[in-house]
C-alpha cells in the first residue's frame, strides 16, 4: 500500500476515502505545517497531497524524500508549487479541475453584486438599525443591460458568463485566443484587453495567475475603463495593483470593487478594509461542501490514478 501525506485537515469523507486506499498521514489538528515539517512529514511517502497553503518552492522540492513521486494539489491553482523544480526531480504535479467551477462563478457573481449594490454600506446600516429610507438612500448600479467583460474564458469565465446572461448582462470578452462559436455563446471576443476595458461596466478576473497576468490592473491600464465601472477578482490577488486601485476607488474612476482574492493572504490591503466601496470575502470561491469533497476525492484519485498507471489525465507538469 502506497503511503501519503495530507498536509490539510479535509473533509471527514475524504479523509476517510483516503485511509482506505492507502497508508496515510493525516493532520488531523489542520496545522499549517512548516516547510521543514513538509520535508520531514513526507520523508517515507510516495506522495503528498498538498493545498494551496502550502509553499512548495524550489528549495522545499529540492529537499523532499527521493520516494516522493507526486504531488497533488487540493486546488485548480498550483502557484503555490514550482512545477519546474517538480519537473526535475520527476515529481508529477496534478490540480483539481472542473469540480469547483460551478462553486468559484458563483462567489464571482457575489462579489460582483455585492460591490454594484453596495452590500457592504448596507450590512453597516443594517447594523446601526437606524436607516431612513430615501429615493437616494445607497444608490447602486444595476446589472441588467449593463456589459461585463471577463478577463479569461476558461471553464470558470464561461461559467460566471452564464450566470451574468441570467441578468440581462451583454458579455465581453478576453482569451489567450478567440472560443468556437459554441463555447462563445454570443459573447463577444476582444482581441486587446484595452478594447476590452474601454466597454466594460463591470469586470471580471477569472483568468490563470502567470507572470503576464500580474498586476495587470494597473495605473495605466485603469485609465480605459468606462468612469463608474465595477470590477471584481476572484482568481489571484496579485493581479491588481492595490495601491492603484485604491486610488481609483477614491477619486471615483471605479465605481467599486468586489474582492475574494488577496495579495499576500491572508493579509488584505488596510484601505480596502476602510473603503466603503469595496466589498470583500475571505477567499470562499470554492467553499461548498459538495465541492470541497469532489476537490479532496480528486486529489486522492489523481494519486491513486498515478500509482496504477504511472500517468494522470491532470498533471500540470
Amino acid at each position: 500500500m502506497k503511503k501519503i501525506l495530507i498536509t490539510r485537515k479535509l473533509i471527514k469523507s475524504s479523509e476517510d476515502y483516503a485511509l482506505k486506499i492507502f497508508n496515510t498521514k493525516l493532520n488531523l489538528e489542520d496545522k499549517l505545517l512548516t516547510q521543514e515539517e513538509i520535508i520531514t512529514k513526507s520523508k517515507d511517502c510516495d506522495g503528498i497531497l498538498s493545498a494551496i497553503t502550502d509553499k512548495l518552492d524550489a528549495n522545499t522540492i529540492s529537499k523532499l524524500s527521493d520516494s516522493v513521486k507526486i504531488i497533488s494539489n487540493f486546488a485548480v491553482g498550483f502557484g503555490n508549487i514550482d512545477i519546474k523544480a517538480a519537473r526535475k526531480r520527476n515529481i508529477i504535479v496534478t490540480n483539481t479541475p472542473d469540480v469547483l467551477t460551478d462553486a468559484t462563478a458563483e462567489i464571482a457573481m457575489l462579489i460582483l453584486l455585492g460591490a454594484a449594490r453596495r452590500a457592504k454600506e448596507g450590512i453597516e446600516w443594517a447594523n446601526k438599525k437606524n436607516w431612513k429610507w430615501a429615493a437616494y438612500f445607497l444608490i447602486g448600479k444595476q446589472l441588467s443591460g449593463s456589459r461585463l467583460g471577463i478577463l479569461g474564458m476558461g471553464r470558470v469565465g464561461r461559467a460566471v458568463a452564464d450566470r451574468a446572461k441570467s441578468f440581462g448582462m451583454t458579455i465581453h470578452y478576453h482569451n489567450r485566443s478567440k472560443l468556437d462559436k459554441n463555447l462563445e455563446k454570443g459573447a463577444i471576443y476582444h482581441k486587446s484587453l484595452e478594447s476590452l476595458f474601454s466597454v466594460s461596466d463591470f469586470f471580471s478576473i477569472n483568468c490563470p495567475a502567470t507572470k503576464e497576468t500580474k498586476h495587470i490592473i494597473n495605473k495605466n491600464s485603469l485609465k480605459h475603463f468606462p468612469d463608474g465601472a465595477v470590477l471584481s477578482n476572484s482568481a489571484r490577488g496579485d493581479m491588481i495593483d492595490d495601491d492603484a486601485m485604491v486610488e481609483a476607488l477614491k477619486n471615483g474612476k471605479i465605481h467599486s470593487l468586489g474582492l475574494d482574492v488577496y495579495n499576500g493572504e491572508p493579509s488584505i490591503h488596510p484601505e480596502y478594509l476602510r473603503l466603503p466601496n469595496v466589498y470583500v470575502l475571505p477567499h470562499l470561491g470554492s467553499a461548498t461542501k459538495k465541492t470541497r469533497i469532489a476537490m479532496a476525492d480528486l486529489a486522492i484519485d489523481n494519486i491513486d490514478e498515478f500509482f496504477k498507471n504511472s500517468k494522470c489525465k491532470n498533471t500540470v507538469n
